[in-house]
């Protein structure tokens, strides 16, 4: 080499020279420097310089270091150079190894990899770019299906992110249940994009009472106003139940609504035409302006609810009432008895009527005196059953000594033939004047004259086979003639 001494530079300027004893034969001796840092008698600025022209520059890409030929330095002589540290990067090196020698292998391995093949390098770096590749493309993806959407449920509005395909699947993620009374805007079944706007309005109970008619709606509306619109009901001049700006909870409430309505109302003879939300008739007369005295009533029941176009005339009533006693007749009942001749009758009960007070309204309405009208009844003494026994037996033939003789005409001269006949003291009665005394001794029941004749005919033979022509002092005499 040309020059054996190496001037160092720091931050401050040019350092002290160190010189390598034995480095060079022509080195002029002089004293060591304190600065050992790697062993007694190293440094690494004293070390040996190859001759300038043996190496390229080392520092060109490996596409270009390949293309040039590298010579190997000459080896220094054993002994000579930077001795190695104890412990160093060359320790695999032999002990008794020039310094030279271990820089140059360093060397040599710096510069192999520098001289890699390209496609070597394409081969190493292909899978990060692939990794790399696929998170961005994920990542990609994934924010791809994130969107914001914008959520309204009964008025309360939020914008969220959402990774649902559908209405239904954002309703389902955010726990919001809807029933079959409840509306969804747009339909659950709508996809979603970034940007739309889903609402939510739930349904409420309205137990509704419309001019008289009760009836249970569904309104998504707020307010009773809104429920009003909602229904469609005219509610201009119309009696609310609750104000219009009242709100409507989940629980819905109870609304009752008259429209208004024109009402005619005919009274002493003039028609009164009025706008009116009256509950009932009553009241729309009220407001007509006419007042009701005493009986006075309408035509349609004063409680009812006044219809639109309707028309109510007023009754002016005025009357009296009396009292009327009737007779309730009695009924007869029969009753058969065996003991009886046949076609006898007797009476067991005679029967009584009864007696019935009934109470008539006599009232004359608008000047027309009206068909009396029975309002009360009483039963002031009950109907007496009349009994009657019928006789069903069979009348006997002939009494003997007896059935030769002229009846008839006894029969004539006592009664005249009749046999119902009743003398007038009411001793004596039938076709031959028995009395009742005599008619129980000859076996008949009851009075005579109640008997069929042949019954009393049968009796008086009997009663001639007794006694004679006796019992008949004036007409007996009748029998023979």
């Amino acid at each position: 080499m040309s020059k054996s001494q190496y001037e160092t530079f720091g931050t401050d300027g040019p350092q002290e020279r160190h010189e390598q004893p034995g480095a060079s034969s022509h080195q002029p001796p002089g004293p060591q420097p304190p600065y050992e840092p790697y062993g007694p008698g190293t440094c690494l600025h004293t070390a040996e310089t190859l001759p300038s022209g043996l190496y390229r520059d080392t520092y060109r890409p490996a596409y270009e270091a390949q293309a040039h030929l590298v010579q190997e330095p000459e080896r220094p002589r054993r002994g000579v150079g930077v001795t190695r540290a104890p412990g160093g990067p060359d320790e695999e090196a032999h002990d008794d190894a020039p310094a030279a020698e271990v820089s140059g292998r360093a060397a040599r391995r710096r510069r192999a990899r520098g001289m890699e093949r390209p496609e070597s390098a394409v081969r190493r770096l292909l899978p990060q770019a692939l990794v790399v590749a696929f998170l961005a493309g994920g990542t990609t993806a994934f924010v791809a299906q994130d969107k914001a959407v914008e959520l309204t449920v009964d008025g309360h509005q939020r914008t969220l992110h959402t990774f649902a395909d559908d209405v239904r699947g954002l309703l389902a993620e955010e726990g919001v249940r809807v029933g079959a009374h409840d509306m969804v805007v747009p339909a659950p079944d709508t996809a979603l994009a970034g940007g739309d706007e889903v609402a939510v309005r739930y349904g409420r109970p309205v137990r509704l009472t419309l001019d008289g008619r009760r009836r249970e709606v569904w309104t998504t509306a707020h307010t009773v106003e809104g429920a009003l619109n909602e229904l469609g009901v005219r509610a201009e001049g119309a009696y609310l139940s609750a104000s219009r700006s009242r709100p409507i909870g989940r629980a819905g409430l109870d609304l009752d609504v008259r429209t208004e309505r024109t009402v005619t109302v005919m009274a002493d003879g003039r028609s009164h035409a009025i706008r009116t939300n009256a509950a009932t008739v009553r009241e729309a007369v009220e407001e007509a302006g006419i007042t009701l005295h005493g009986q006075d009533t309408t035509s349609v029941p004063p409680d009812s609810f006044p219809r639109d176009g309707q028309t109510v005339t007023v009754l002016r009533i005025s009357g009296t009432r009396e009292v009327r006693e009737e007779v309730i007749p009695f009924r007869v009942e029969r009753v058969k008895d065996p003991t009886l001749f046949r076609g006898a009758e007797v009476v067991v009960q005679s029967g009584r009527p009864g007696l019935r007070r009934d109470t008539y309204l006599l009232r004359t309405v608008n000047g027309v005196r009206d068909k009396a009208r029975r309002v009360t009844s009483e039963v002031v003494r009950g109907p007496r059953t009349q009994i009657v026994k019928v006789g069903t037996k069979a009348l006997p033939r002939t009494v003997s000594g007896a059935d030769g003789l002229n009846w008839r005409g006894l029969a004539v001269c006592e009664s005249g033939g009749r046999s119902h006949a009743v003398d007038s003291s009411g001793t004596y009665g039938g076709l031959y004047q028995f009395d009742t005394r005599t008619w129980h001794s000859l076996g008949g029941s009851g009075r005579p004259q109640d008997a069929p004749a042949a019954e009393q005919t049968f009796r008086a033979k009997k009663l001639y086979k007794r006694r004679g022509t006796s019992p008949w002092p004036h007409c007996g005499v009748r029998l023979h003639g």
